[in-house]
């Protein structure tokens, strides 16, 4: 029986702290349906993750120490439901309309999906009203709106559920050496990759210059060596046509036309020498400068990367482990914009991993690393579909050694594994984290949306021997969906709704 991979840092494998009935027990005052606004007793931190009840439409807000406030939502009504599943912040716009619904009015809009899904402020009649979006107490709206982050995890669950403690052997496990020692290494990269692009910049000038000086001279070679060559094609047709005389005149006009020939062979031949040497010097500068203009072209971008690995790994780490695809995929922000408004997110680790049962359903389980403490990091679970039990996941799944010794070292709070039986929802692209919705509850507000186009950069799969930021593609990457659609109303490309 495969057994979970186990890291080498040391600490023993540790069950689950909570029984079943405990991961999917909620507390009285989340369970309210359509309770009003509530904010708990205490001082509040920066949300780190929001649940959507679908069953008692409400949103709660978490942060590092428990729920933090609440508040009345709308879903989508029959047809045009809000879908279930696992999301987080994909743009803020304090002012947003509509762009398919008659130019209706969304503010402190927080984007989940770019076809269209998000919660908003707006009407709240006591039941679902929405065309799939949440709608919140317009006041709410706008004070969540300012405490939020773009990339704030946001669960979308079919029932009430809620965060609960939970440790695992297989959950990220931080290095405190690495963690204390990622700033200082990203900051010397960075400088090392900024001298070695502008060494990069200087030596290719210079290999641009030596090769001008070296032109000329070239030239003159190429020149000489197609006299010389002409002058040894002469010289051979002149000792054939010796060869080939017959009478004495012939065999004196022949002798007379090779001593001529081989006259200006050796002219030739004695030229190109001499240009030969007196060029050498040019030449090999212009190659030596070239050969490390290259060299120092490799070293840029091996410095980029290296620096852009270490930038990404004092970020939280999200990972999702899908039993439909049988495979592992990280995402990081690397806080780069793009021209929507949204960031682009590093993806360049996608493998297979292996899945004790991987017939039998597995459930949706998001463990959400909230703080550090002396220990590591503190995690929470919560689970959202039917299956194994959080601890049950977790057990059944083996996570690659090296990319644990990649991710883990540095993983901060806000990291997160997602396990599920769903792959990837088909908005999930370079300008997403992670989106996954569950198949087996209505979605109808998300399936009637058309797709996103995506236009890709192109990028090279992770490989356990080096970091690779944009590349080639993988051949079998799941990617978000490229295909147009046209349905009726739908007037506007790009984002519409």
């Amino acid at each position: 029986m495969m057994q979970p991979t186990i890291r080498r840092f040391g600490l023993p494998a540790i069950v689950a702290i909570a029984a079943i009935a405990t991961l999917t027990a909620v507390p009285p005052e989340v369970g309210a349906k359509n309770s009003a606004e509530a904010t708990a007793p205490r001082d509040a931190g920066e949300p780190i993750m929001a649940i959507v009840s679908i069953k008692s439409q409400q949103i709660t807000f978490y942060d590092a120490d428990g729920w933090i406030v609440r508040a009345p939502v709308s879903t989508g009504v029959r047809g045009r439901e809000t879908p279930a599943g696992v999301f987080s912040v994909l743009q803020k716009r304090a002012d947003h309309r509509s762009s398919l619904y008659d130019d209706a009015w969304m503010p402190h809009m927080q984007r989940l999906t770019w076809n269209g899904i998000a919660f908003h402020g707006g009407p709240l009649p006591g039941h679902a009203a929405s065309h799939g979006c949440v709608r919140m107490p317009y006041p709410f709206a706008k004070k969540m709106f300012d405490k939020t982050r773009v990339g704030m995890r946001v669960i979308v669950s079919p029932q009430d559920t809620t965060p609960v403690d939970f440790l695992h052997a297989a959950l990220l496990e931080p290095d405190a050496a690495a963690v204390a020692a990622a700033p200082e290494r990203a900051e010397t990269l960075a400088r090392e990759a900024a001298e070695a692009a502008k060494a990069a910049e200087e030596t290719k000038k210079l290999a641009k210059k030596t090769e001008r000086e070296a032109a000329p001279a070239k030239a003159t070679l190429r020149k000489l060596e197609r006299r010389k060559s002409y002058a040894d094609d002469q010289l051979a047709d002149a000792e054939k046509a010796l060869e080939r005389a017959k009478s004495d005149k012939a065999k004196a006009r022949a002798e007379k036309w090779k001593e001529k020939a081989a006259t200006k062979a050796a002219e030739a031949a004695t030229k190109l020498d001499t240009a030969k040497v007196e060029a050498a010097p040019k030449i090999d500068a212009a190659a030596k400068a070239a050969d490390a203009a290259k060299e120092a072209a490799a070293r840029k971008e091996e410095l980029a990367k290296a620096a852009s690995d270490a930038k990404l790994a004092a970020e939280p780490v999200s990972v999702y482990i899908s039993r439909k695809t049988q495979k592992l995929y990280v995402r990081r922000n690397t806080h780069e914009p793009y021209s929507d408004g949204g960031v682009l997110y590093d993806e360049t680790i996608e493998v297979p991993v292996t899945i004790r049962d991987p017939d039998e359903p597995i459930g949706t389980h998001i463990f959400t690393a909230m703080a550090s403490d002396d220990d590591g990091l503190r995690w929470t679970a919560v689970t959202i579909d039917d299956g194994d039990d959080a601890k049950g996941a977790l057990d059944r799944i083996s996570i690659p050694e090296d990319v644990l010794d990649r991710i883990a070292p540095t993983a901060q709070p806000r990291s997160s594994i997602i396990v599920s039986d769903e792959p990837l929802s088909r908005e999930t692209n370079f300008r997403t984290e992670f989106v996954a919705v569950l198949s087996n509850h209505p979605q109808g507000g998300f399936k009637t949306r058309r797709p996103t186009v995506v236009k890709r950069p192109v990028y090279e799969p992770w490989q356990p021997s080096g970091f690779f930021f944009f590349g080639q593609p993988s051949p079998n990457q799941q990617r978000g969906n490229t295909r147009q659609r046209r349905r009726g109303g739908y007037k506007k490309r790009g984002l519409f709704w």
